[in-house]
């Protein structure tokens, strides 16, 4: 950060990009992978963001970029640890938020789809694991082979379109990235919505009379 501070005389813009996801069944995935996938998505990004928050605190100036996924949105079968650490990003970054306004810099949550990237390649393990979740994690394992390098993402235009988040005034806290994931989150914040309404006696229940 120094180093960066010298040559630019502050920090405009951290972007929080680094993350991985490995695909098996919550059985069949070590304690030790959770850990590893949520350090990288999850701490590292905490981390970062809090290497940057005092100067930009200082500065009263500054936007932090947090790569979430679709599937900090959505859990996926197969996906457990991963979803975990993208959930974990967008409750932090959430917090992050309101605690940054008050000083001037902005926060945004970038949910990204399938990109044409090497996130569904070799930097990937894909377990179909045992048969008893075939139907679930067997078929993510082998729909992400499939997929890979015919994802409908193109990496640069979503560069492009972070770049625009980050020029904008008033910027949104979040936003989706790519038809797949904007559809699949509608289609999920609808569903979830329709629930809650449907149990909505129940959840004001629990008040004292």
């Amino acid at each position: 950060m120094d180093v960066a501070v010298d040559a630019f005389g502050g920090i405009d813009v951290l972007v929080n990009n680094a993350g991985y996801g490995n695909v098996g069944s919550v059985e069949d995935t070590t304690l030790d992978d959770f850990r590893r996938q949520i350090e990288t998505n999850l701490f590292g990004t905490i981390i970062v963001s809090k290497a940057v928050v005092p100067r930009m605190r200082e500065q009263r100036s500054g936007h932090i970029i947090q790569l979430s996924s679709v599937g900090g949105r959505l859990g996926a079968p197969g996906r457990a640890a991963y979803s975990a650490a993208k959930w974990g990003v967008e409750g932090f970054s959430e917090s992050l938020a309101l605690e940054m306004a008050l000083v001037g810099v902005k926060v945004t949550i970038v949910e990204p789809g399938g990109f044409r990237t090497d996130f569904a390649g070799t930097s990937t393990s894909l377990e179909e694991g045992r048969a008893d979740y075939d139907a679930v994690v067997g078929a993510a394992a082998r729909r992400q082979r499939a997929y890979d390098g015919h994802q409908p993402g193109d990496p640069a235009r979503a560069a492009q379109a972070i770049i625009r988040v980050a020029s904008t005034v008033s910027p949104p806290l979040r936003v989706a990235l790519g038809t797949d994931a904007f559809d699949a989150i509608e289609r999920a914040d609808r569903d979830r919505l329709e629930e809650r309404a449907a149990w909505q006696a129940l959840s004001r229940s629990t008040d004292y009379p």
